[in-house]
C-alpha cells in the first residue's frame, strides 16, 4: 500500500471505532450530533472538499457531489427527524473503503507496467581519463564506446565489440530465460547484463532507443481509449445530472402532489427516499471498473511480451477471426539452410567448395549459408578477380577457373543452360568454366513453434490463416502445407501484400497482419491490428504495429488474441452487471423499499464486485516453451 492508502486505512479504522463506541453512550440531541459528525469528517472530508472544489470550478456532477449530498442530507434528516445518524457516518464510510479498495485494485494493476518502466537505465558508462564516469545516456553521441557491468541495465542500442554475457530481457520480452551476447552480436536498450563485462559501441542516440520507443509506447496506452472506455464517458456525462434532476424531482414532485390532493404530503419520507436514490446512483462501478478493467488488460498483456498500444486496439484484437501471417522472419527464422545439392560430374564436396569459394566475399544470407554448409576449410588465396551482380550472382576466378553462382535467369543471360529446381525453395546453381557442374537448394528454416502457434489459432476459432510471401510458389505451398495454412499467395512485393489485406478487408474480415514490421510497414497499418513478430530492436516495427511482440514466439499471436477477448468479455460483464443492479436498486429506492444500508451495497458492494471482477484481466496464461 501507498502511504496515501495507509493514512486512509487509519482514517477509517479511527472513523469506525468512534461510531462502535458512541452507539453504547447515553447521549441525545446536539451532542450525539456532535458525537457523530466528528468521525464522519475524519472520514469524509477530502470527499466535502472536494465536492466543493468541484462545485467551484463549474464540474459539479461527479461522485464526490452526490456523496456529500446524499451524506449531509441523511446528517441534516437525522437532526430535523429521526435522531439516527449512524447510516449517514456508514455511506461515507463505506464509500471511502470502496475507494481504498478501488485504489489498491489499480496499484496492483500497475505493477506490470511499472516493471516494465523500470527497464529505464539512469546512467551510461564512457571512459574518460582512463576513469569510467556516469553519464545521463540522452547525452551519449552515436558511435560512442560504452561499458556495461555486471547488474547494470544497458543503457543504449549498440553493437558488442568486447566481451559476453548472459542478458535479462524478460522486461522486454517476457522470457525467463537469459540471451547470450558475444562480440559482433547487436545488444538492445533495456536489458540487464547478468555477468560479464561488456564493450560496446551504441548506434543510436537515447531518443530512438528501443527502451525508449517502448517507454513512450507504454506512457501514452491509456490515452487511446476503447468504444467502451468512451461509451462509459459519454454515458457518464449524461447520466449524473440525470439522477440528480431525477433525485430532486422525487423529494419534492410526489409529496406536492400529495398536498395538493390534501393528503399529508411526507416530505421527510419522500426526502430520504430522493437521498437513497441518490446514493444508489453513484456510477462508481461503472464508471472505475471499466477503465481498470482494460488497464489490467494491457498490464496483462506487458507481462507476458506483448505490447499494446493502447485499450482499443486490445478491444480490436478480441474482433479479429481472420490472421494474415507474412512468411519470412513471422514463420519462419528468415535464415537460409542448404537442405541438398544436386552435382553433375564432380562431387558433392567439390561443387560446395568451389561455390563457397566464390560467395565468400559476399555478405548475403544465401553466399553466407552455403559458406557455413562447406565442410572443407575455405583458403582466400585461391580467389581472385570476385564480381558480384545485384540479383544475379557471383563471378569468380577460384584457383585459375572461372566460376559462376547465381539464379537461372542470370545464368541463362551467361550462356549456360540449367535445369529447373527439383525441390521447393531458392535454387542457386554453379557452372566452372561455362560448364553446369549442379544446383544447391537452399529453405527458408521454419520456426519449431510454428505449427504449434497456427493449431492454437484455429482452435481459438480463428475462420481463415492466410500467409503473404514474395517467395516463390512451391517454397510457399511447403511452408504453407507443413504448417497447416488455409490459404497462401506467393510472389508478392510489399504492395501486392496491400492489395491482398484490402480485398481480405472488403468482405467483412475482422483482420490482424502479423509481420516482422520493416518491410511490412504498409499492410501493418492498413489491418484492423497491425502486429510486429519479433520486433527486439526494430524502429520500423514499433512505429507502425498496434501491437508489439517482444520476441520471437509466433504462438504470442493466439495468447494476445485470448488474452484480449477475456478482457473484453470481463468489461461487458462489469458494465452488464453494473447496470442492471443499479437499475433494479433505483427502482426499489423510490418506491421506499430500500434504505441507505440497501443503497450502501448498492454503491460500495457493487464497486467492489466490479473491480475484483476487472482485476482478474491481469491473469493471463503462460506460453508452452520446448
Amino acid at each position: 500500500m501507498t502511504r496515501k492508502q495507509k493514512i486512509m486505512l487509519r482514517r477509517i479504522l479511527v472513523a469506525a471505532a468512534m461510531c462502535v463506541i458512541q452507539a453504547f453512550l447515553p447521549v441525545d440531541g446536539w451532542l450525539k450530533f456532535a458525537l457523530y459528525l466528528l468521525p464522519y469528517l475524519v472520514v469524509g472530508y477530502d470527499v466535502l472538499w472536494d465536492a466543493i472544489r468541484g462545485i467551484c470550478q463549474g464540474q459539479v456532477f461527479d461522485e464526490n457531489f452526490l456523496m456529500a449530498v446524499a451524506t449531509v442530507g441523511a446528517l441534516a434528516l437525522g437532526l430535523i427527524r429521526t435522531g439516527d445518524y449512524l447510516e449517514a457516518v456508514a455511506v461515507m464510510l463505506f464509500y471511502q473503503v470502496g475507494e481504498l479498495f478501488q485504489g489498491y485494485a489499480v496499484g496492483k494493476s500497475r505493477r506490470s507496467i511499472a516493471q516494465l518502466m523500470d527497464i529505464r537505465p539512469d546512467y551510461a558508462n564512457v571512459e574518460q581519463d582512463g576513469k569510467l564516469q556516469a553519464v545521463d545516456p540522452e547525452q551519449v553521441a552515436v558511435g560512442t564506446i560504452i561499458f556495461v557491468q555486471p547488474g547494470e541495465k544497458v543503457p543504449l542500442d549498440g553493437v558488442v565489440l568486447e566481451g559476453s554475457a548472459s542478458l535479462n530481457t524478460s522486461a522486454l520480452t517476457g522470457e525467463s530465460l537469459p540471451r547470450t551476447v558475444m562480440p559482433g552480436d547487436p545488444i538492445t536498450s533495456g536489458c540487464v547484463d547478468l555477468d560479464g563485462l561488456l564493450k560496446v559501441r551504441t548506434t543510436k542516440t537515447f531518443s530512438q532507443s528501443t527502451v525508449a520507443k517502448i517507454l513512450d509506447l507504454v506512457e501514452n496506452a491509456a490515452a487511446r481509449k476503447s468504444r467502451q472506455e468512451q461509451f462509459v464517458t459519454r454515458f457518464a456525462r449524461v447520466y449524473t445530472p440525470a439522477v440528480c434532476l431525477s433525485a430532486l424531482a422525487l423529494a419534492v414532485l410526489p409529496p406536492v402532489a400529495l398536498l395538493l390532493w390534501g393528503a399529508d404530503p411526507q416530505w421527510g419520507d419522500w426526502f430520504y427516499r430522493a437521498l437513497n436514490f441518490l446514493v444508489i446512483s453513484c456510477p462508481c462501478a461503472l464508471v472505475l471498473s471499466v477503465p481498470l478493467t482494460f488497464f489490467a488488460g494491457l498490464g496483462g498483456a506487458s507481462s507476458m511480451g506483448v505490447l499494446v498500444k493502447g485499450s482499443n486496439y486490445l478491444e480490436a484484437l478480441s474482433r479479429v477471426d481472420t490472421v494474415v501471417l507474412d512468411k519470412t522472419g513471422t514463420l519462419t527464422q528468415g535464415t537460409f539452410r542448404v537442405t541438398r545439392v544436386c552435382h553433375n560430374t564432380v562431387p558433392r564436396e567439390t561443387l560446395l567448395e568451389y561455390a563457397a569459394l566464390a560467395e565468400y566475399s559476399s555478405t548475403h544470407p544465401i553466399a553466407r549459408s552455403i559458406c557455413a554448409a562447406c565442410e572443407a576449410e575455405l583458403d582466400r588465396g585461391r580467389i581472385e578477380a570476385v564480381r558480384e551482380i545485384s540479383g544475379g550472382g557471383v563471378l569468380a576466378r577460384v584457383d585459375g577457373r572461372e566460376v559462376a553462382v547465381g539464379n537461372g535467369k542470370w545464368m541463362t543471360l551467361q550462356g549456360i543452360s540449367c535445369p529447373a529446381g527439383e525441390t521447393a525453395g531458392t535454387a542457386v546453381y554453379v557452372a566452372v568454366d561455362g560448364q553446369y557442374w549442379g544446383q544447391i537448394c537452399l529453405a527458408d528454416v521454419e520456426k519449431p513453434q510454428a505449427r504449434e502457434a497456427i493449431r492454437a489459432l484455429k482452435e481459438l476459432g480463428i475462420s481463415k490463416t492466410v500467409m503473404l510471401t514474395g517467395d516463390n510458389a512451391a517454397a510457399a505451398a511447403q511452408t504453407a502445407g507443413n504448417l497447416g495454412i488455409d490459404i497462401y499467395v506467393s510472389d508478392l512485393h510489399p504492395e501486392d501484400k496491400v492489395t491482398q489485406v484490402e480485398a481480405l478487408l472488403s468482405q467483412g474480415a475482422h483482420l490482424a497482419f502479423v509481420g516482422d514490421g520493416i518491410n511490412d510497414a504498409p499492410v501493418l497499418s492498413r489491418a484492423d491490428v497491425g502486429i510486429a513478430m519479433g520486433a527486439l530492436g526494430s524502429d520500423a516495427a514499433i512505429e507502425a504495429a498496434d501491437v508489439v511482440l517482444m520476441d520471437d514466439d509466433p504462438r504470442k499471436i493466439a495468447q494476445a488474441i485470448a488474452h484480449a477477448r477475456r478482457t473484453v468479455s470481463i468489461v461487458r460483464q462489469n458494465i452488464a452487471f453494473a447496470l442492471g443492479v443499479k437499475g433494479l436498486c433505483l427502482l426499489l429506492g423510490a418506491l421506499g423499499v430500500s434504505n441507505l444500508w440497501f443503497a450502501i451495497f448498492a454503491d460500495v458492494g457493487v464497486m467492489v464486485l466490479a473491480v475484483l471482477n476487472g482485476i482478474r484481466a491481469m491473469k493471463v496464461a503462460n506460453v508452452k516453451k520446448n
